[in-house]
C-alpha cells in the first residue's frame, strides 16, 4: 500500500497482488490516524535477583532474557532453570618445555606485567607465582613449567602473552 499524489489530487494504491481488482481511494475517504509507540521497555528480575529490592540508582547485574515480548533479568545461577542453556567453568593448563631459571622467567615478567606475585609452597606444591591475579606459573621440573587459568577473555588474553613472553625468553637465551 502507498500514498500517490497525482496533478494535486493524493491517491491511495492498495495493490495486493492477487486476483482481484486494485482499489484506489481518494484523499477524502481515506481517514486520518497517528500511532503512538511507548518506547519504555520494563524489564523483570526475576529468583535470585528479586529476593532483594534495589535502591534507587543502584546497579542490577544480570542476564537480560527477552520471551515472548517480555524481559526478564537474571542471575548467571538461575539461567538453567529458564532456558536450556548452561553455564561451565573450563579450567586450562599447557605444560612449556623451560630450562631456564624460574627466578629470571618471574623477573622478566615482572617487567612487563604489573601485577607478579609469589604464591606460599604449601598452596602450590613447588616455586609458583601469579599473573595478574589470573594466572598461575609453576615450576613442574628442571626442564618444565606449566600454566594454570580458568578460562574467559581477558585471562586468555594475559596466558597468551605469559606464553609469548616465555618463548621470548627462550628464543634470546639461545641466540
Amino acid at each position: 500500500m502507498f500514498m500517490a499524489d497525482i496533478a494535486g489530487v493524493r491517491v491511495l494504491y492498495t495493490g495486493d497482488y492477487s486476483r482481484e481488482e486494485d482499489c484506489h481511494l481518494c484523499a477524502a475517504e481515506i481517514l486520518q490516524f497517528s500511532l503512538y509507540f511507548n518506547s519504555e521497555k520494563m524489564a523483570k528480575t526475576i529468583r535470585r535477583l528479586a529476593e532483594k529490592t534495589p535502591e534507587v540508582g543502584e546497579t542490577v547485574s544480570g542476564f537480560l532474557v527477552k520471551k515472548a515480548f517480555t524481559y526478564q533479568i537474571m542471575a548467571l545461577d538461575d539461567l538453567h532453570v529458564f532456558s536450556q542453556l548452561s553455564t561451565e567453568n573450563i579450567s586450562q593448563r599447557i605444560t612449556i618445555a623451560y630450562s631456564g631459571a624460574f627466578g629470571v622467567l618471574k623477573h622478566r615478567l615482572k617487567q612487563i606485567f604489573e601485577s607478579v606475585e609469589s604464591l606460599p609452597d604449601e598452596e602450590s606444591e613447588g616455586p609458583a607465582f601469579r599473573v595478574h591475579e589470573r594466572l598461575t606459573v609453576k615450576y613442574e621440573s628442571e626442564k618444565h613449567i606449566s600454566l594454570h587459568w580458568r578460562s574467559d577473555p581477558i585471562s586468555d588474553m594475559v596466558s597468551d602473552s605469559v606464553i609469548i613472553s616465555i618463548l621470548l625468553i627462550l628464543i634470546t637465551s639461545y641466540c
